[in-house]
């Protein structure tokens, strides 16, 4: 009786550990699973607001407030804009001035909580950029997917997919540079943002399903005269567009990709965002055994998927070594591997989805360059 009750209770150990473990995998997960749209990655460092002035706003030093370029500065109740760091002026050794370009709404003020995002704007291309567009749903997979459509003179449409931390708004960045070439602009939001249907479980796939509802906005794009399209993506965005280019039934449509810090594998970002999260590193495979199960992504790997390096459009990826959320090396793999299609612009001192914030002159001359062909 003695060696079954032994036996018992180290079975049940056995059980115990391996369902603790079953969990933390699960949580580990959710670091990449459940980013909330408009909310800071797990790499991104708060920062502390340590004064404020005509022009200028003190951070705590960190090496992302020493980022190159112009950024958007978010926390509790308010956004604004913030420029270069700011030479010759006097301030403590552990913070560091940058030009504040606007306060877009709320107050900044000492002691407030914020962080870097990508996003300049905040609104709509009307409230935002005072561009013309007209409000649109289209039918998506899950129901109406809310999209803004700001009308061009071309037959060449564009449509831009943001990606992991962010919402549509992402794209106002270049939404000026698009309308000033007259390219007609679709941008939606997708399942899981604001004024979209849920995804069924409540997580992101990491555009593994969301691409479906980016196919519904091209085929919409289509139905209403477009000649061909350009699909233009950031993070899992791009993800979204590369699988559009190969699954969708209007891809025969799309004329070109640009693809922006695109997230190539989807194992590495999740581990990188579970790593950023604090999870142990001997738990970031389970971290990726649990996302399988819960989200099915196995990727390129199942019997019969379409495969990201299989690209054949004109593409031009934007991206950085700098990206601790999307490796670098897979883009850089993915251009070697197929130069007669794929061009790619470094970026450098640039986090994850910002390579038009750390350089937006050169950003959007590779832009012009890469477009011109396909207008």
């Amino acid at each position: 009786m003695r060696t079954v009750s032994v036996t018992a209770a180290a079975v049940t150990a056995v059980i115990g550990a391996g369902a603790a473990a079953v969990a933390a995998g699960r949580l580990a997960s959710n670091a990449a699973l459940r980013i909330p749209p408009g909310g800071p990655l797990p790499t991104e460092p708060g920062l502390t607001v340590h004064a404020t002035a005509a022009g200028q706003v003190t951070l705590t030093r960190d090496l992302a407030a020493l980022r190159p370029g112009r950024h958007g500065l978010t926390g509790d109740g308010f956004h604004a804009v913030v420029g270069p760091v700011l030479s010759g002026t006097s301030n403590p050794a552990d913070t560091v001035v940058r030009r504040l370009e606007r306060v877009t709404h709320g107050t900044l003020e000492p002691g407030d909580r914020a962080w870097f995002t990508p996003a300049l704007h905040v609104g709509d291309p009307g409230t935002a950029l005072g561009l013309d567009h007209t409000g649109l749903d289209v039918p998506g997979e899950l129901g109406p997917l809310p999209v803004w459509f700001v009308p061009g003179a071309r037959d060449t449409w564009v449509i831009a997919v943001h990606g992991l931390g962010t919402t549509r708004e992402h794209a106002l960045n270049v939404l000026e540079l698009l309308h000033r070439h007259r390219f007609p602009v679709l941008v939606p939001a997708y399942r899981g943002d604001p004024g979209a249907p849920r995804s069924p479980d409540r997580l992101n796939h990491l555009g593994e399903t969301e691409w479906r509802d980016l196919d519904a906005v091209l085929r919409h794009a289509v139905d209403s005269g477009a000649r061909q399209v350009v699909l233009y993506g950031w993070s899992t965005g791009a993800t979204m567009a590369l699988r559009a280019a190969a699954r969708s039934e209007m891809r025969e449509r799309v004329a070109g990709l640009v693809l922006d810090s695109p997230v190539l594998n989807w194992e590495a970002t999740l581990r990188a965002l579970a790593a950023a999260h604090h999870t142990p590193r001997p738990l970031l495979p389970l971290a990726v055994r649990a996302a399988q199960g819960r989200t099915g992504l196995y990727g390129d790997r199942r019997p019969g998927a379409v495969h990201l390096d299989r690209v054949g459009v004109p593409t031009q990826i934007i991206h950085g070594p700098d990206d601790a959320v999307a490796p670098w090396r897979f883009s850089r793999e993915l251009a070697a591997a197929q130069p007669n299609f794929i061009t790619l612009h470094t970026v450098r001192g640039a986090p994850h989805a910002a390579m038009w914030n750390a350089d937006q002159e050169a950003y959007e001359e590779t832009l012009r360059r890469f477009l011109t062909p396909l207008m």
